[in-house]
């Protein structure tokens, strides 16, 4: 125990001299520090991209595939290594230098005619790949002519503003930025997120069907370890609530819903990690909690009975209630789309607020050391601390939300499976007949069981 405590103090200590040893550099830190954009870097960090970033570094990239179809209907596949690059910027006060990652021109040329593309920075379609074409000097006179109208309607002086249908890119070295027209072509690029979105369901897969081969190579003998945890898993999610919520329906369903479990766990868990192939915030994307709030929407609605749909549209409720007005159908059908809307939301909220807490508890450390060595090195113990904090707690927190879609998600279908009070009755007794006959196997399995042991104790004698 004297051992673990000597080597967290040894870290603690690590963590409190590490600032002062970083704030040797002089003042120009301070005022680097004093820039920092927090929220620049933080949707940095938790937005998409057309590269991964390099572990550890924030300029290097893994190049990712780019396919778009650009204004004439021609598609084009490059690697999305062509739309950036890394320069080495000099400080004239101090003569430091560091390298930044910054767009630059992809041009390609096919049947006589150059194609140019470029990742937009001061445009409508921001951090998006666009299809640029020089401008004539009539329209560069036109464009620059809305630029400084809606600098002045801004009061701002500094910095390029946004003109609709028009990207600005920025010139390097002795390069001036001009005005490009632009046009967003259609785009299924390999992003980051479409890239997570694969090694997901790849690790799903084959954690699933590596307990599908146990259980074909071993009978019913119960794994161990990182199986037995999978398979403990599979069995509280089926059992205790989809089964409990469902009844018959848990077979009909149970593998979407297991589906949705594990794929948004796996999803969760590996946005966490912070290099690849983790890092991507996928439930912290709306579009990817949309989507899968739809496919529950879809499930629910398609496999819906006819008294479901019955108690939609003609409830039962007091007819002034639905005629003439129809004021109780268009509350449940606005109850239709409320509930996954309900679901996109819960899950893209709480994962997105994981991160963004555990980002800007990092970056108190470097907002912290413009106020000097001394609070730098607490603000840094601080922050490691609440830090590791918070990544416990949305671990946490990964389980309960994929637990909670999961959930709500059985609740939606279970409630449009209602067959009305002839059919329940009818439907419990065959649910009791099911559970009988279950029993029934399992008696007849551990008999048989009992048996094979029995023999085994006389081969020993």
């Amino acid at each position: 125990m004297s051992k673990r405590y000597s080597i967290l103090a040894f870290l603690l200590t690590l963590l409190m001299v590490s600032p002062f040893s970083i704030k040797a550099s002089g003042e120009s830190d301070k005022e680097e520090n004093e820039n920092l954009d927090v929220k620049e870097i933080i949707f940095e960090h938790l937005g998409d991209g057309y590269g991964w970033e390099v572990p550890f570094s924030h300029v290097y990239r893994i190049p990712l595939p780019v396919i778009v179809r650009a204004e004439d209907g021609k598609w084009f596949c490059f690697s999305s290594d062509g739309l950036t690059d890394v320069v080495v910027i000099k400080d004239e006060k101090t003569g430091k230098e560091k390298k930044e990652l910054i767009p630059v021109v992809k041009t390609i040329e096919r049947d006589g005619r150059k194609y140019q593309f470029v990742i937009a920075h001061v445009s409508t379609h921001k951090d998006k790949i666009v299809q640029i074409f020089p401008l004539s000097e009539a329209e560069e006179t036109e464009v620059m002519a809305k630029a400084a109208d809606i600098r002045k309607s801004s009061n701002v002086n500094e910095g390029d503003p946004v003109v609709d249908g028009y990207v600005y890119v920025h010139g390097h070295g002795d390069t001036d930025g001009y005005y490009y027209r632009e046009y967003r072509p259609l785009d299924i690029s390999i992003t980051k997120n479409v890239l997570a979105l694969f090694i997901a369901a790849i690790l799903v897969t084959t954690i699933v069907m590596s307990l599908v081969r146990y259980y074909r190579r071993r009978g019913l003998r119960a794994p161990r370890k990182g199986m037995g945890f999978f398979e403990l898993l599979v069995s509280f999610v089926y059992y205790d609530t989809i089964k409990s919520t469902l009844g018959t329906g848990a077979r009909k369903f149970g593998p979407y819903l297991l589906t949705c479990f594990f794929f948004i766990l796996t999803m969760n868990l590996v946005g966490l990690i912070v290099i690849f192939p983790g890092g991507a915030n996928l439930t912290g994307n709306i579009a990817v909690t949309l989507v899968l709030a739809v496919m529950t929407f879809i499930v629910t609605n398609i496999f819906g009975t006819k008294h479901y749909w019955k108690e939609i549209f003609w409830p039962d409720v007091p007819i002034w209630l639905k005629c003439p007005l129809p004021i109780m159908q268009l509350i449940e059908v606005f109850g239709i789309f409320t509930k996954p809307a309900a679901l996109c939301v819960r899950l893209f909220a709480n994962m997105m607020g994981g991160h963004i807490i555990v980002i800007t508890l990092t970056l108190l450390i470097f907002i912290f050391a413009a106020f000097g060595a001394a609070v730098a090195g607490g603000a840094t113990v601080i922050s490691v601390l609440f830090t590791l904090f918070m990544l416990a707690l949305d671990v946490l927190v990964s389980f309960i939300q994929a637990y909670v879609f999961t959930l709500l998600s059985a609740l939606f279908i279970a409630m449009a499976q209602e067959k009305g009070e002839e059919h329940k009755i009818r439907e419990d007794s065959t649910y009791d007949g099911i559970e009988r006959k279950d029993r029934e196997e399992l008696a007849t399995e551990e008999e048989s069981l009992a048996n094979v042991a029995r023999e085994i104790d006389s081969v020993k004698v």
